[in-house]
C-alpha cells in the first residue's frame, strides 16, 4: 500500500464492508450456540482471560480482520515503535512508553541511543527520594515528616496516576504501605479544586509535586503558584525548596520557580502525556504514597503485556485482537461508542483515563499523511463501575442504542466480605452481575418468551430485549499492582493497533491546541477589562455578550490571592 493511499482503498477493507451483510443475517443467540466458535474466541495470557465470543463476528470475520491488519502493516508498525523509529511523524518523535517499564538490561534505542539506562537513572532517583521522604530522612522546613503529597498536573499528568492510585488504595499490600499517608491530585484550574485539595492539610507536612514537562502549562503553573503561595504564606518563601519538587525537563524554569533543580525528575519527549503514567509523572507520586517496591510491580505488569504485544501471534495477541474488534465495531458495524464497565470499585477511574488515551489518540480526521479520511476513527468512551452503571445507563445499552461493552471482572476481591446466612458473599453478588449482563445483551428476550410468562400484551413490546448487542469480557485473577499494570498496557496497545489500522497518528494531539489559543485571547481581554476598564472588543456578538455579563456579574469578586488563601 502506497504511503499516501488510504486503508479503505484496499481489498481487505472492501472485503470486510461486503462481509457486514453476512453478519447482519446472524444473531448472537445463534452464534453463541457454536461451542467451537466460542472456545476459539477465548485467549489467556499471564493469568488474564479474554472472552470475545459475544462480539458480532465469526471466525471468518477474524480472518478478514487479520488480512486487514496485514494490509495496514500492523506488525511492521509495532516493530517500528519498539525500535524507536519516529512513528509520531508530525512531531518527529519516537513513541517509547514501553521503555519506561523495560527491564534494566533491555536495549531500546531512540536516535541511535539506548534510552533504558536513562530511564533507570530516573527510577533509581525516585526510589532514593521516595524512601527518604517516607522514612523521615527528608523533612519539611519545620522538621516535620512529609506525610501528605499533592500532585499538580493536568491531562495525562493527572488521569493516569489517579487511575493507578485509586486502584491501589484498597489493595491489601499497597494500603498497608500507604498507612498514615495521603496522596491528592490537583488538576483543574478551578479554585474549587484547590480548596478541596488543601482542606485538612498542613503546609508543614505537605509535599507538592509539580508535573509539567515544559513548566509552562497554563493551568498547572497557575495551580503551582497557588500552592507555592499557600506554603510560603505560612512557612516563608525559603520553605518552597523543602516542600515542592518537580517532574520536568526545563531546569531553568524549575529553578526560577524556587524549586531546587536537583529535585527535578526528568522524562522525555518520546513520552506522550497520556502514556506517561509509567514515567516520573506517575511513578514519583505513587512511590511517595506506596513505596517504590509496589510501583515496580505495576511496571513489571505493564512490561509483561508489552512483550506479549510484541511477540505473540495475532491470533493470540490480546491488544491486537481487541484493537481489530474495535475497528470492526466502529468502521464497519457503525457503533461509535464503547462502554468500559469494570466490576470493581477500585477501577472507578479506569474509564476516565482510557477516555483520554483513546479519544485523544484516535480522534483524528486525516491520515498520518494528511489525507482527509472517508471513514470514522476513534470511539466515544465512557463507563462506570458495576453495579452502579446498571442503575444509570444500562437501560440505554439494553434497549436503546447499541454500544459495545468491555466487562472487566476480578476473581479475587481486594476487600472480601462474608456475612452469615447470606446466599452469596458480596463479591459473588457483584460477579453474578458481571456474568449475567453480557448474556442479557447478547441473547435479549423475545416476545414469544414474554408471552409464555403471561406478560400482559400491552407490556410485551416494552419488556422485549432485541439482544445481538456485542460485548467482551476481561477476567483478571486479582487486582494487585502487577495486574493493574497489565490492564493499563492492554488498553494502551489496543488503542495503538486501532490507529495503526486506520493509518492515523495516534501519538499527536493537535486538536487540543485551538481552544487553548483562543483562551489566551480571552485571558488578555479579562485582564485588560479588570485592570484598565477596557471594553470587550474583538469577539463575535455571542462571546462578547457572555464575557461582558461575566465581567459585570463578577466585578466585586476579589482577585488578590492573598485575600482568598486564608479563607481556604
Amino acid at each position: 500500500m502506497a504511503s499516501s493511499a488510504l486503508i479503505s482503498d484496499t481489498e481487505s477493507w472492501k472485503d470486510l464492508r461486503a462481509h457486514v451483510e453476512e453478519i447482519n443475517k446472524t444473531h448472537l443467540r445463534d452464534l453463541m450456540n457454536n461451542n467451537n466458535r466460542c472456545q476459539s474466541m477465548m485467549v489467556e495470557f499471564d493469568g488474564i482471560l479474554i472472552d470475545y465470543s459475544r462480539q458480532r463476528a465469526t471466525l471468518d470475520t477474524l480472518n478478514k480482520l487479520f488480512s486487514l491488519a496485514e494490509a495496514a502493516r500492523v506488525k511492521e508498525k509495532i516493530i517500528r515503535m519498539f525500535n524507536g523509529e519516529h512513528i509520531n511523524s508530525t512531531e518527529n518523535r519516537s513513541v517509547l512508553h514501553i521503555a519506561l517499564r523495560a527491564p534494566r538490561d533491555a536495549v531500546i534505542n531512540s536516535d541511535g541511543k539506548n534510552v533504558v539506562p536513562e530511564v533507570w537513572h530516573v527510577l533509581d532517583k525516585i526510589r532514593d527520594f521516595s524512601e527518604r521522604v517516607r522514612s523521615g530522612a527528608w523533612v519539611g522546613a519545620t522538621g516535620k515528616t512529609l506525610k501528605d503529597v499533592v500532585a499538580v498536573g493536568i491531562g495525562g499528568s493527572f488521569l493516569g496516576p489517579l487511575f493507578v492510585h485509586t486502584a491501589l488504595q484498597t489493595e491489601a499490600e499497597a494500603s498497608e504501605c500507604a498507612r498514615g499517608r495521603q496522596l491528592r491530585f490537583l488538576a483543574n484550574v478551578d479554585p474549587i479544586d484547590v480548596a478541596r485539595n488543601i482542606t485538612g492539610l498542613n503546609p508543614e507536612t505537605t509535599l507538592v509535586v509539580v508535573v509539567s514537562k515544559t513548566f509552562t502549562t497554563a493551568e498547572t503553573m497557575l495551580n503551582a503558584r497557588t500552592m507555592r503561595e499557600w506554603i510560603s504564606s505560612v512557612l516563608g518563601p525559603l520553605a518552597v525548596a523543602k516542600h515542592m519538587v518537580a517532574v520536568s525537563t526545563n531546569l531553568k524554569l524549575v529553578e526560577q520557580f524556587g524549586i531546587d533543580p536537583n529535585n527535578a525528575f526528568a522524562f522525555w519527549d518520546w513520552v506522550g502525556g497520556r502514556y506517561s503514567v509509567c514515567s516520573a509523572v506517575g511513578v514519583l507520586p505513587l512511590s511517595l504514597q506506596y513505596g517504590f517496591s509496589i510501583v515496580e510491580k505495576f511496571l513489571k505488569g505493564a512490561s509483561s503485556v508489552d512483550q506479549h504485544f510484541l511477540s505473540a501471534p495475532f491470533e493470540k495477541n490480546i491488544p491486537v485482537l481487541l484493537g481489530l474488534l474495535s475497528v470492526w465495531n466502529v468502521s464497519f458495524l457503525g457503533y461509535p461508542a464503547r462502554a468500559i464497565l469494570p466490576y470493581s470499585q477500585a477501577l472507578e477511574k479506569l474509564a476516565p483515563h482510557i477516555q483520554q488515551v483513546s479519544m485523544e489518540s484516535n480522534g483524528k480526521g486525516v491520515s498520518i499523511d494528511g489525507v482527509p479520511l472517508p471513514y470514522q476513527t476513534g470511539e466515544i468512551d465512557f463507563g462506570e463501575p458495576g453495579t452502579n452503571g446498571q442503575h444509570s445507563f444500562y437501560q440505554l445499552i439494553h434497549q436503546g442504542r447499541v454500544i459495545p461493552c468491555d466487562f472487566i471482572g476480578v476473581v479475587k476481591s481486594q476487600q472480601p466480605i462474608y456475612l452469615k446466612d447470606e446466599v452469596v458473599n458480596n463479591h459473588d453478588e457483584l460477579m453474578s452481575n458481571f456474568f449475567a449482563q453480557p448474556d442479557a445483551l447478547a441473547y435479549g428476550k423475545t416476545p414469544e418468551q414474554l408471552q409464555k410468562e403471561n406478560i400482559p400484551e400491552h407490556l410485551v413490546s416494552h419488556k422485549t430485549f432485541s439482544g445481538n448487542r456485542p460485548s467482551l469480557s476481561i477476567l483478571l485473577p486479582s487486582l494487585n499492582a502487577y495486574n493493574i499494570g497489565q490492564l493499563l498496557a492492554i488498553y494502551e496497545h489496543r488503542v495503538a493497533v486501532q490507529g495503526f489500522v486506520w493509518c492515523i497518528n495516534s501519538f499527536d494531539q493537535w486538536g487540543v491546541e485551538l481552544g487553548k489559543s483562543l483562551a489566551t485571547q480571552v485571558r488578555k481581554q479579562l485582564h485588560a477589562s479588570r485592570k484598565k476598564g477596557e471594553s470587550v472588543e474583538g469577539f463575535n456578538f455571542s462571546t462578547k455578550t457572555l464575557i461582558t455579563r461575566y465581567l459585570e456579574a463578577s466585578a466585586d469578586v476579589p482577585s488578590d490571592p492573598s485575600t482568598l488563601l486564608p479563607n481556604i
